[in-house]
Order: C-alpha cells, then sequence, then structure tokens
C-alpha cells in the first residue's frame, strides 16, 4: 500500500473510533436518536363510509307531465334546467286531427240525443211512446254530454296551455314542437328544488354498516365545502350493472342541483379507542401496523390495529402504555430498545 494512503486510513480509522458508534451524544455509550413526542389520549372517532354519486330530485319529488289527449304540441316555453315558478306555462298543445273529430262527433252526438229526448215526450203525450223510452232517451242524452264534457275538460274544444304546478325545475324534455303526442305520452319531467338527493353506490361489505338516519358531509364536485346530509335510504338489492348496493341521502336546499356530481362521506358510527397523529402509525414488512412509544427515554414498537381514520386522526387498538408518549418523528429509524432524545419546542435537542 502507498504510505501516504495507509497514514491516511489510519487516521480515519481513529477518528472513528473517537467519535464512537454514529448517532452518539458525546458520553453516550449508545447511539441516540432525536424524536419529537406526543402524548396519548383516549378518545373517539366517526367511522366514515365515502361514497360517489350523482344528485337526483325525490322519487316522491318528481313529476311526469303527460298529454292529456292525442295533440299537436304548438309552443314549447321552458328550456331543459329552468327553474319555473308556480303557474308557470311549460306547453302549449292543439287538438290533433282525431281529437278535433272525436269533438265534432260528440257535440253532434249530444245534440242528436237531445232531439230525440224532446220527440220522445211529444210522443209520450200522444200516448206513442212509453216512460221506459223516455228514460231510455235521457239516459242516452246524458252519456253524449258526459262524453263531451270530458273531451273539454281535456283540452279537445281548441289550444290548452299546460301549467307548472308547483315551483320547480325542468329535468327532462320529451317532445318537439309540432310533434303529434298520442294521449298518456310524456313531455316533460319537473322535479321540487328543495327535495334533492344524492344517488350512491356503495359495495355490499361497507354498506352494511350504513343505516338510513346515518348524518353525511356532502361535498360538490370541484367543491371545498361541505353541506349536511341524512341517509333516507339503503338498498335491499345490489344494482347488477354496478355490483353496488344504492344509496340515496336527503340534501339540504339551496347547495345542489340535479345532475351535480358528488362525494359523501357517511358517519356509521363513533369508535372508541386510543386516538393518535396518522403520522404515528408506521407499516412493517410483513404489512403490519405499529408505532413506537418512549418508555424510560428508550423506544418500544407496540403493534396496534386502526379502527378508524378522520382528519389527519387514527383511532388505535393494542398494549399501549397509556402513561408512555408516543413517538411522532424520527419514529421510523427507530428499533426496540434505543435511547431517545427529545425536541424541545424551540428545536434543540433535550435529553
Amino acid at each position: 500500500m502507498n504510505r501516504p494512503l495507509a497514514i491516511a486510513a489510519a487516521g480515519c480509522v481513529c477518528l472513528a473510533i473517537a467519535a464512537g458508534p454514529l448517532g452518539a451524544a458525546p458520553g453516550d455509550s449508545a447511539p441516540s436518536v432525536l424524536v419529537k413526542l406526543t402524548k396519548l389520549r383516549r378518545s373517539s372517532l366517526p367511522q366514515i363510509v365515502t361514497a360517489y354519486g350523482q344528485v337526483r330530485a325525490d322519487s316522491a319529488a318528481r313529476l311526469m307531465v303527460m298529454a292529456p289527449l292525442a295533440a299537436v304540441v304548438d309552443r314549447i316555453y321552458v328550456r331543459l334546467g329552468e327553474e319555473v315558478a308556480n303557474g308557470a306555462p311549460l306547453v302549449g298543445l292543439g287538438p290533433s286531427p282525431q281529437t278535433a273529430a272525436a269533438y265534432a262527433q260528440a257535440r253532434s252526438a249530444v245534440k242528436v240525443a237531445d232531439d230525440l229526448v224532446q220527440r220522445t215526450r211529444t210522443m209520450l203525450g200522444q200516448h206513442l211512446a212509453t216512460g221506459q223510452d223516455l228514460a231510455n232517451t235521457e239516459k242516452s242524452a246524458a252519456d253524449a254530454r258526459s262524453v263531451l264534457a270530458a273531451l273539454v275538460a281535456q283540452g279537445a274544444a281548441g289550444a290548452q296551455i299546460l301549467r307548472a304546478p308547483f315551483a320547480a325545475i325542468v329535468t327532462a324534455l320529451s317532445a318537439s314542437p309540432g310533434a303529434i303526442v298520442a294521449e298518456g305520452a310524456a313531455l316533460l319531467e319537473l322535479a321540487r328544488p328543495n327535495a334533492l338527493v344524492l344517488e350512491v353506490g356503495v359495495v355490499p361489505a361497507q354498506a352494511a354498516a350504513i343505516r338510513p338516519g346515518d348524518a353525511a358531509n356532502v361535498t360538490g364536485l370541484g367543491a371545498r365545502d361541505a353541506a349536511p346530509g341524512k341517509v333516507v335510504l339503503r338498498g335491499a338489492a345490489v344494482d347488477p350493472q354496478t355490483g353496488l348496493l344504492p344509496i340515496e341521502i336527503a340534501l339540504s336546499a339551496g347547495f345542489f342541483l340535479p345532475g351535480e356530481m358528488a362525494s359523501a362521506d357517511i358517519v356509521t358510527a363513533q369508535v372508541t379507542g386510543w386516538v393518535v397523529p396518522h403520522a404515528a402509525i408506521l407499516v412493517d414488512r410483513q404489512g403490519s401496523t405499529y408505532l413506537v412509544q418512549a418508555v424510560s427515554g428508550v423506544a418500544k414498537k407496540v403493534a396496534v390495529r386502526v379502527l378508524a381514520a378522520d382528519g389527519g386522526q387514527d383511532v388505535v387498538i393494542g398494549p399501549l402504555d397509556p402513561a408512555a408518549p408516543v413517538v411522532l418523528d424520527g419514529n421510523y429509524q427507530l428499533d426496540n430498545g434505543m435511547k431517545l432524545r427529545i425536541s424541545s419546542p424551540n428545536g434543540s435537542s433535550a435529553k
């Protein structure tokens, strides 16, 4: 070996021996690690199931406006997504050719029936007809007037305008001007704006913990603030298309619009245990969770199980020492029995 290199190597060895083990403080015989501690406390956190879905009108708050009879769509006064007031015009209808013909026939039938009643009464006075004949003609006239009244009520007598029965949002349009629609054909759908629900899907294993009445925090797509909600329905059958169980969450009025995408944090229970910051939880090579406690200035690994998490805090259970603080910063480099140096609030270390 080159003599200068040998001298340098010998000097490095001497320095290493003088310094002692890596990380050791002056005067210590074993290495120590600078750590930050936090107190162990017993409390509870909400158990949350998060789901995603779309805002829709509650089925009980939706109304499908249908054509009262075969008609021609003269005009549509609203647009999809428009909010309309109570009594606002929705659709203008005119009688179809078949409806107009039926109305004309009904009017003619009433005139013929009334004339027959008068003729029968005259014949009864001349003893050419019986009282039963008169009763039969009067019944026929009454039936003809009923048919005519029904057509008039449906709008067969002329153009009519269908109006909103309550303040609503137009959620669907199924007709266009000039179209001939049959009796009972869907024209448009209305939804009450103050009766919206978030329809989400949850995997069956998680849905088992959800009950009607559970509170939820609902956040719209791209929004920062959450609005309160409440579970009103948990389905009893899995949707075959998604494999998820349908859940409906009633929403507070004024926060969401029909069709909006949102997420819901559903609180299914309050879980009690040891509450620690999430940063204190570590995972070993076997995938098991643990944390490190400071017991008499020495590190001690303790296996724990995480029961719930919320807002950077975890609820855990395990054989923890209630009097020993939990290592927060520097815990990843600790092993059982390693000495600890506690970080003071001003950033310096303290023994």
